[in-house]
C-alpha cells in the first residue's frame, strides 16, 4: 500500500483514552473501511451555504490538503482529523443504491444535490470504485441538478455523463484551485492533482460544453492572496464561466493540524501567515459563526476582496445569480430502459 506521512494526530474530543508513542511515529499507510450507511443525502442546515443537499460517497480524503475544514468529521469514527484523515478512507460502497431509494421517496422534489459537501468525491480512489459515477448515473437517470467541487482529474472520464446531466438537467463542475504554482501548492496539498492537471481538465470540459467554474479556496493571508488575479486568469483562458472564493477556514482540531504542517513547510513564512490571519480575523486564527466564516474583516481583507473583485472582471467574469431549474422527474420502467440504451 501506498504510504503517507508519519502518523501524527491531535487528540480526538470523543476517545476518553488518548495513546502517547515512545518511539517516533511510523509512517502511515492506506486503509479502506466501509460505511454501511441507511441514507447517502446529507441535509445541509446551514443559512450560508447556497446548498441543502450533498453525496459524500467518501469519508477521509487521499489529497491531505493541511486547511481542510472536513478534517474533524473523522473524529467521529474514533480516527484522528491528522494523518488518519487522509490514510483512512472509507467507503460508501452502496451510495448509488441508496441514492436512487432517496429519489423515489415522495418527499423527494429534486433539488440540488452537491458532490461532496465534506471530502473529494473525486480523489484518486475513485478510479478504482466509481462510486461517485455510479451516483451521477443515478442523477441522470432521474434528471436530478447536480453541483461538484473537486481538485480531482477524474472527472474527464465522467464526460458522458456530464453530457446528459447538462442535456437533461443541470450541472456546474468547480475546479477548487487556491494556488498558482506546483511548489506551493504541494507543500499545502501534497496529494492533490498539479494546478496545471486541473486547469487542463477544465479546459476538456469547457470545450465540451459543460458549465465549469473555478473556486478559489481557501484564501490564506500572507500566502495565497497575491495569486488570485492569475488564478482567475488562467480559470477564464480554461473555459470556466463563473468564480467564487472563500476564506481560510479552521475549525475545531483543523486548526493544530494547518499551523503544524504551515510551520514545517514554511520556517520564513510562517510567522506573517499567522499574524495576517489573525488580522483578517479580529485576533483568531478562525471564526466559526455563520455568514462571518467564510469571509474575513478589518483594512486587510478588504484589501483581498478589492483583488478578487477586479481580478474577476478583468478575467471577465459575469455575476452566475441564474437559478437552478426544476428538471426531476421518476423515469417509468420504458424510461429507464432507454436511458441505459442511450449511454451504451
Amino acid at each position: 500500500m501506498v504510504g503517507v506521512k508519519p502518523i501524527s494526530n491531535p487528540p480526538n474530543r470523543f476517545e476518553p483514552l488518548q495513546r502517547e508513542a515512545l518511539e517516533p511515529s511510523l509512517r502511515a499507510r492506506i486503509q479502506l473501511f466501509e460505511d454501511n450507511t441507511h441514507q447517502i443525502l446529507s441535509r445541509n442546515d446551514s443559512p450560508d451555504l447556497p446548498f441543502k443537499w450533498s453525496v459524500n460517497p467518501y469519508r477521509g480524503c487521499f489529497h491531505a490538503c493541511a486547511y481542510c475544514y472536513a478534517r474533524p468529521s473523522h473524529e467521529y469514527w474514533g480516527f484522528g482529523a491528522g494523518t488518519d484523515f487522509e490514510s483512512k478512507i472509507v467507503l460508501k460502497r452502496r451510495a448509488a443504491t441508496l441514492l436512487r431509494q432517496a429519489f423515489e421517496k415522495p418527499s423527494w422534489k429534486g433539488e440540488l444535490v452537491v458532490f461532496s459537501g465534506n471530502t473529494d468525491c473525486y480523489q484518486p480512489l475513485e478510479a478504482t470504485f466509481g462510486l461517485t459515477r455510479a451516483c451521477l448515473d443515478v442523477c441522470a437517470e432521474y434528471r436530478n441538478p447536480v453541483g461538484i467541487i473537486t481538485k480531482g482529474v477524474i472527472p474527464a472520464r465522467d464526460l458522458d455523463l456530464f453530457r446528459q446531466l447538462h442535456e437533461w438537467a443541470w450541472i456546474r463542475v468547480y475546479f477548487s484551485i487556491a494556488f498558482a504554482d506546483d511548489e506551493t501548492a504541494r507543500l499545502v496539498e501534497p496529494q492533490a492533482p498539479s494546478i496545471g492537471a486541473r486547469f487542463e481538465v477544465m479546459r476538456m470540459l469547457s470545450e465540451a460544453g459543460i458549465p465549469t467554474g473555478i473556486s478559489v479556496a481557501p484564501i490564506i493571508p500572507g500566502l495565497n492572496d497575491e495569486a488570485i488575479p492569475e488564478i482567475l486568469s488562467r480559470a477564464k483562458q480554461a473555459g470556466a464561466i463563473c468564480a467564487t472564493g472563500s476564506l481560510l477556514r479552521l475549525p475545531g482540531h483543523v486548526e493544530q493540524v494547518f499551523v503544524e504542517r504551515m510551520r514545517e513547510a514554511f520556517p520564513h513564512r510562517i510567522s506573517k501567515i499567522l499574524h495576517r490571519i489573525r488580522e483578517v480575523r479580529g485576533g483568531s486564527l478562525s471564526d466559526g459563526e455563520f455568514f462571518s466564516r467564510h469571509h474575513g474583516r478589518g483594512t486587510y481583507w478588504r484589501c483581498v476582496e478589492q483583488l478578487f473583485e477586479l481580478g474577476r472582471r478583468r478575467a471577465g467574469f459575469e455575476a452566475d445569480e441564474l437559478p437552478v431549474p426544476q428538471t426531476f422527474r421518476r423515469p417509468t420502467a420504458q424510461q429507464s430502459l432507454f436511458c441505459e440504451e442511450e449511454s451504451l
